[in-house]
């Protein structure tokens, strides 16, 4: 069957936790309208002397990877009967496999956690958030799913300077987090005006952004931040905070690329 729309692509092992990741991807391909891609990367042909399988001729290994596809598609197809599903098998190491499925995909899931209903989400603002992929997706996805939007943005004091720091008090304090807040004000206006219906809450926090993402991430169902997209042979160039947020943050995170 031809796959004509940008499919939500999931790299699948057989275990527990990538068949938890078929179920939340099933979920979010269905409300998009995109098809569903369930991709195993295995290098069964590296396997020296892997007897064939009786039965159907093959490599065990390959028998074996086929198998881990046919699950996840069943898993899929039993959450969302209407759901298009395409699985593929590959030759190759997950990493690699994964990098290069998603220059063709609407979305790469990865991960094992869930927590069914998405209730908020949480967007981190950076600097040069102005109209970015990160903040329209976070609005769009809030407005499909009728979520609460939270965009935080992280402000830090000059080198030499602390939150407590004499020159912060008073009326310099006062500028310093309204500069903050202008900042985050600017980066959500116009695509805050596109979509009227979503509940958007602002927040400042004096501190690291990396912290402050992660603190929040505890409140929150579902995690957004944008990633400059790399146009070198490797794909996305993670900055330390999304790398940061991926390994530990307390719920999913969706990263979004952009074009520098």
């Amino acid at each position: 069957m031809e796959q004509t729309e940008l499919p939500l692509v999931v790299g699948v092992d057989g275990s527990e936790p990538s068949l938890r990741v078929v179920d939340r991807a099933a979920d979010e391909a269905a409300p998009r309208g995109v098809p569903l891609r369930l991709v195993h990367a295995s290098l069964w042909e590296w396997y020296e002397g892997a007897a064939p399988a009786e039965d159907l001729g093959k490599p065990s290994e390959l028998v074996l990877a086929d198998r881990i596809v046919d699950g996840a598609a069943r898993r899929a197809h039993s959450r969302q009967p209407d759901l298009k599903v395409f699985t593929e098998v590959v030759p190759e190491e997950p990493e690699y496999a994964l990098v290069r499925e998603c220059r063709r995909a609407s979305a790469l899931v990865v991960g094992n956690r869930g927590r069914g209903d998405i209730a908020e989400f949480l967007l981190g603002v950076g600097k040069q958030a102005h109209d970015s992929a990160a903040v329209r997706f976070a609005f769009e996805e809030a407005e499909r799913r009728g979520a609460v939007l939270e965009a935080v943005r992280a402000r830090r004091c000059p080198a030499h300077e602390t939150p407590d720091h004499p020159l912060l008090a008073g009326e310099p304090a006062r500028v310093h987090g309204q500069r903050g807040a202008e900042t985050l004000e600017a980066a959500l206006n116009e695509v805050a005006e596109e979509h009227p219906s979503v509940q958007l809450h602002r927040r400042t926090d004096e501190g690291p952004a990396r912290k402050i993402r992660l603190d929040a991430s505890a409140t929150a169902d579902l995690l957004v931040v944008g990633a400059r997209r790399n146009k070198g042979p490797f794909g996305l160039g993670l900055g330390r905070v999304a790398h940061t947020l991926l390994h530990h943050s307390a719920c999913p995170v969706a990263v979004v690329p952009h074009t520098a």
